[in-house]
Formats: C-alpha cells, structure tokens, sequence
C-alpha cells in the first residue's frame, strides 16, 4: 500500500514538472485535470490506509480484551466446577441420611415391639437434628471459601459424632479446607485417613491424589511416592491411578 503511494506522488510530481515541457503535446486544461484527478486518487489511497490502520489498531486491542475476558471466564468456570462439587456431594449425604433415618427408624420400632420394657433409662443420646446442621454449617463455610471457619467446625464435628454417617464426609472436606489454606501436611493426613478409613469410598482416588500433591509441596518425596504407588497398585482403572502410574519412573528393562 506504502509502495503504491509513493508511486503514485512520484508520477505526480513527474507530471507536474514536465507540464512545461510537453505543452505542445497536451492541451493545458486537459494536462491539469489529469493531475487533479491523479491528486484526487492520491488522497483516496491515503484515506483507505488510514481506515485500514484504524481497523488494525481495533483488532488488536480487541484481542488483548478477549485474552483478558478469557482469563476471567476460565477463573470463573473453576469456582463453578467446585461448588458443583460440593452441591452434588451434599445431594447425595442428604439422601443418605433420609434412607439411613428410615432404616434406623424401622429397627428401633422393630426392637420396642419384641423387647419387654426395660426398667434402665436408655443413655442419652446426641440429637441427630443438631448433627446434621453442625456438619451443614461447616460445608457451607467451605462452599463460601471461608476455609478455616469449615476446617474448624468439620474438625469439631469429627470429635463430636465418631460414629456419624457423615464422618467420611467430614474428614474428605476438611482435607480439602486445609489444602485451601496452605496447610499441606495437615490436608496430606486428612485425605490419607479418609482413603484409609472409607477404602470403597468412590471419592478415594482423588483424595489419594490430593494426598501426592500436598506431600509434593511439604518437600515429603518420599510419602509422595510411596502414596502414588498405593493408588496405582489400589486404584489402577481410575483416572487418578493412570495419572498416577504415568508419573511413577518404569522399571529397568532385564537385560538377557
């Protein structure tokens, strides 16, 4: 575009300066509406390449903003993929504890119609109402990212209801809490008593994973490892155990 510019101010002052010279050639009218008409298409060149310059600069910048909208939309995606984490763990505890409540239910009616009546009081009991929105409160710290208030009380709630059927829930959550937070030794023990405790649990491979990851930070290499062998030896279809069996060094080939 620049070169045709130049040649196209180069012809002009060419004619410009040889008007004199070929007036006998050209009539003087005819001579100056040509290089007004050269001039004219001159500065539509120069206009066009302006727009186009314009439209360069706009293009650019627009790329730099959908860069920048793309970063924040990623950003975004991934607190969303958590809460829906959380929220599907939650809808899946709470028809437990709905089928548990009822099956519970069932064998105490059970046990009153074919047991005399005991003249002992029964021990007292925790009240299942207050478990429950102990256990809630925590995981709706966590899901507020209110990491340490949801560690606190998922830590608390262990201590107070050891037979919970939300105990494996608990000690998953407070793993990731403290994983949140930076305190990678403590969210290490956590995950590894979960996948200890509650070996079928499906969630296990992925708090093993964790497990890797957080020992890795702490600099303990050798629990990492030792971690990624049990879940590729233990959880060998999953995908955290292919991950894990990619990561561990293959065996020296036998030499025959």
């Amino acid at each position: 575009m620049r070169r045709l510019i130049l040649l196209a101010a180069a012809a002009v002052a060419v004619a410009t300066s040889s008007l004199p010279a070929q007036a006998g050639l050209f009539d003087d009218t005819e001579a100056r509406v040509w290089i007004e008409d050269l001039r004219n298409k001159l500065g539509d060149v120069n206009k066009r390449l302006g727009e186009t310059e314009k439209k360069t600069d706009t293009l650019s910048r627009n790329q730099i903003d959908f860069a920048n909208q793309r970063e924040v939309i990623n950003a975004e995606l991934a607190h969303i993929r958590g809460q829906i984490e959380v929220l599907t763990y939650e809808l899946e505890a709470a028809q437990k504890r709905q089928k548990d409540f009822y099956v519970d239910l069932d064998a105490r009616l059970r046990k009153l119609e074919t047991q005399p009546e005991a003249k002992t009081e029964p021990a007292p009991k925790l009240d299942p109402h207050e478990e429950t929105a102990s256990y809630e409160a925590a995981v709706a710290a966590l899901k507020a990212a209110q990491y340490k208030p949801a560690a606190d009380g998922l830590l608390a709630f262990i201590q107070k209801y050891p037979n919970s059927t939300l105990l494996a829930g608990a000690h998953y959550w407070a793993g990731y809490a403290f994983s949140q937070m930076k305190e990678h030794l403590k969210a290490a023990a956590m995950f590894g008593k979960f996948a200890a405790t509650w070996p079928n649990d499906e969630r296990v491979p992925g708090a093993l994973e964790s497990q890797v990851a957080s020992l890795e930070t702490a600099k303990d290499l050798k629990g990492a490892r030792a971690t990624l062998e049990l879940l590729a030896a233990k959880y060998p279809n999953s995908d955290a155990g292919k991950r894990a069996k990619l990561k561990l060094p293959k065996p020296p080939l036998k030499k025959n």
